[in-house]
């Protein structure tokens, strides 16, 4: 049954079927073919997918995002992070992967960040004398940071489907985000002085104190948002709500860079894009359940504990098929399928769960950097005006270093763990 479900999904999917119908329709048709399950029960099992309290938060977290990419919160937050680390060796490629840091924290999205910063960043590497296709290389890479850093879409819902805790969880994604981010900047730092690109400037506190004044109130997002989940005053979905009232009072009431009459439009495309979320989860929990029906956790179980000598080599394992996975399916979607299928078997032979979901995450993030259906990867070279082949050529590097640290952080579960052990968390 799974086999004609992956047979029936690669098919319409070489014919250009969306994903989420794809995944429905070789669903629908492997189990009304193989087993006698009443179709109204199909539809339940889809709903159920939706009818999260916790998922509510994905369209706030969304919301979020739209209101700071066109409030033009960004730049506020730009600003800053050129002011703290713009002056050192390749300033400006550290701004690039500071203002990821940052703007993760507030959006929780990589569209978000590579819409909204991505052709300030793009262009203030240009000036600096950077090459372009490197500047448009680490824009894309690190805006995987957005998507790890918490508030994470992304974990919210591998949480919601792992029924594990959601604060548990955004607390234990933020070391390896800031871990990724470091080698990125290590790796910029090494390739501007071998270049001689983008020279050390005097470093000047009072900029950076204007700056931060600026954006100050952008930044409080986060903080906000992660001392009452960790502290249990708000649940995340709670806390997603009083994001998008702060930010609207940010965009509309204090900075008033969006008017009431603008706020319908953000609505609707904040629709549009949780209603493809939502529907991917839906049509993702079929083929979740087909392929639990064939015991395929079970068969995944047997097949790790054949091939590998512990944990670590089993997550390994599990980390190279992510990534080829991530490179020809969503991440939400990927995420849906997977974890049902690969969670109780890696459990079972040892992986703490609360780092495989985290490293999950983080793996499939590359998928959004990767071609062939990598959205990232089209939205930088839109915003670039380049070519794909020229914007992957101009990666590779930078992936490279992206790769490595993800590795680095299957390997080493303690940059993962230790955090949420040291607040009493886990």
């Amino acid at each position: 049954m799974s086999l004609v479900l992956l047979a029936l999904f690669l098919v319409m999917s070489a014919f250009g079927v969306p994903l989420a119908v794809a995944l429905g329709l070789a669903s629908v048709a492997a189990i009304l073919l193989f087993t006698s399950t009443p179709i109204d029960l199909l539809a339940q099992s889809m709903f159920s997918a939706m009818n999260s309290f916790l998922l509510v938060a994905v369209p706030l977290f969304i919301l979020v995002g739209v209101l700071m990419e066109r409030g033009r919160v960004a730049e506020k937050l730009f600003d800053f992070a050129e002011a703290i680390v713009g002056w050192l060796p390749g300033g400006l490629g550290h701004v690039n992967v500071a203002s990821s840091v940052i703007f993760g924290g507030v959006s929780g999205s990589s569209v978000a960040d590579i819409a909204s910063i991505g052709a300030i960043e793009i262009k203030a590497m240009e000036r600096h004398g950077f090459p372009k296709g490197y500047a448009v290389g680490m824009t894309l890479c690190s805006s995987t940071l957005s998507s790890i850093i918490p508030p994470s879409i992304l974990i919210v819902i591998a949480g919601s489907i792992a029924n594990a805790s959601i604060g548990t969880l955004l607390v234990a994604g933020l070391i390896p985000g800031l871990f990724i981010a470091f080698m990125l900047m290590v790796f910029n730092h090494i390739y501007a002085v071998r270049h001689g690109y983008n020279p050390p400037t005097p470093f000047n506190l009072r900029l950076v104190l204007t700056t931060g004044i600026a954006a100050i109130l952008p930044m409080l997002t986060p903080v906000i948002l992660m001392a009452g989940i960790v502290g249990g005053y708000f649940t995340p979905t709670e806390a997603a709500g009083i994001a998008v009232l702060y930010t609207l009072f940010l965009s509309v009431v204090l900075y008033r860079t969006i008017s009431v009459r603008d706020l319908p439009g953000l609505f609707v495309e904040t629709a549009r894009t949780s209603g493809t979320i939502l529907f991917i989860a839906a049509t993702a929990k079929l083929a979740a359940w087909v392929f639990t029906y064939d015991g395929l956790p079970a068969q995944v179980a047997m097949f790790l504990n054949a091939i590998s000598t512990g944990p670590t080599m089993a997550l390994v394992l599990i980390f190279l098929f992510l990534i080829v996975v991530g490179m020809f399916m969503d991440a939400i979607a990927a995420m849906f399928i997977l974890i049902p299928v690969l969670l109780p078997p890696a459990v079972s032979i040892g992986v703490d769960p609360i780092h495989f979901l985290i490293v999950m995450v983080v793996t499939l993030t590359l998928g959004l950097v990767t071609p062939p259906v990598g959205v990232c990867l089209f939205a930088v070279a839109q915003v670039a005006k380049m070519s794909i082949e020229d914007v992957i050529k101009g990666s590779l590097a930078p992936m490279s270093i992206l790769v490595a640290a993800i590795l680095a952080l299957v390997l080493f579960p303690q940059l993962t763990l230790t955090p949420i052990r040291l607040l009493g968390l886990y």
